[in-house]
């Protein structure tokens, strides 16, 4: 099938997906209007390959709706519209940030986790010494669940909104791999392309990529991050507003001007633009507790929390 013809069929999968149970009429419609010169009876002849596949199924006076089978053809094969998704909702929560690193209020962008209840304490031993690391401070947002707490840590997209609030425009070209040994000393794997997504923190964790823990050993670590554009005219500024947050949200932040020495992730660096590389708390401390094999679940990006509602690592482990 050519890239367009899948493209298309992973197009109706999803507004079935998403608006089950639904009718040719309106899936014409609805087809139509993401740009698609589609008629009824291409359609009708889609959605009845789709139900020999056993794919979809037929509601009696509704439409169809997926299969188990369509659901899981969904996900392993929408790959582009998965990662369209993630950055509407990236662009979306950095919309929503009021994060205000001088006064620290305001909302952020926050990750969340599941943490079984007899690992807590094991958990917030590492996040207490991971607070009082180089990469700290380490501010978590607790909740009881229904089989342990829920943990928020808040992610490293907050800092985009932060820029975004002050009409500076970054650009996410890639996320990877740093060793940091109390600096980010190199890239040693980089995932890129225009409009790069944080979506790679789960597939860089799951891998086993990471070594956080090391940093707890006082030994090189590696550490995930994200590199971004901006324009060199707003460095200064882009800088203390970066710096501030990091050091009120924690994380790991470098900047580079263009042509200085050092590497940047891909590509080459254009004149008018710096880089800035940063690796959140959140993406950190899940990552950590994910090599001690802590993490019952968790979102990098779950969505905007105040910041009223985070409190040192610490202050947390000491209460529960």
């Amino acid at each position: 099938m050519a890239t367009g013809g899948k493209r298309r069929r992973y197009d109706l999968l999803r507004l079935i997906d998403e608006n089950e149970p639904i009718g040719s009429i309106r899936l014409v419609d609805m087809m139509q209007q993401r740009g698609y010169s589609i008629k009824d009876r291409t359609i009708r002849l889609m959605l009845s390959e789709l139900d020999e596949e056993n794919l979809t199924e037929k509601v009696a006076g509704k439409g169809r709706r997926l299969t188990s089978d369509g659901r899981e053809e969904l996900e392993r094969g929408d790959v582009s519209g998965r990662l369209e998704r993630i950055r509407e909702r990236i662009a979306t929560l950095t919309s929503e940030v009021t994060y205000d690193p001088a006064e620290d209020g305001g909302e952020v962008v926050a990750g969340a986790a599941q943490v079984p209840t007899d690992r807590v304490d094991e958990a917030f031993d590492l996040l207490t010494a991971l607070h009082e690391s180089p990469v700290g401070p380490i501010p978590v947002s607790v909740t009881d669940g229904d089989s342990g707490v829920e943990l928020a840590v808040p992610s490293s997209i907050t800092l985009d909104g932060v820029l975004l609030s002050r009409g500076i425009n970054t650009r996410l070209v890639a996320a990877g791999l740093v060793e940091y040994d109390g600096e980010i000393t190199r890239y040693i794997d980089a995932i890129s392309g225009e409009g790069s997504t944080m979506d790679v923190v789960h597939l860089l964790v799951e891998a086993d990529r990471t070594d956080v823990d090391a940093i707890l050993h006082g030994s090189e670590g590696v550490l995930i991050v994200d590199s971004r554009e901006f324009p060199l005219t707003r460095f200064d500024e882009t800088q203390d507003l970066s710096t501030a947050t990091r050091d009120r949200l924690g994380g790991v932040v470098k900047f580079r001007r263009p042509r200085e020495p050092g590497e940047v992730p891909t590509g080459t660096q254009g004149w008018e633009f710096a880089s800035l590389t940063y690796g959140g708390a959140g993406e950190t401390a899940f990552a950590l507790l994910h090599e001690h094999g802590l993490l019952s679940g968790w979102k990098s990006l779950d969505g905007i929390e105040p910041r009223a509602a985070f409190e040192p690592a610490p202050a947390v482990r000491e209460r529960l």
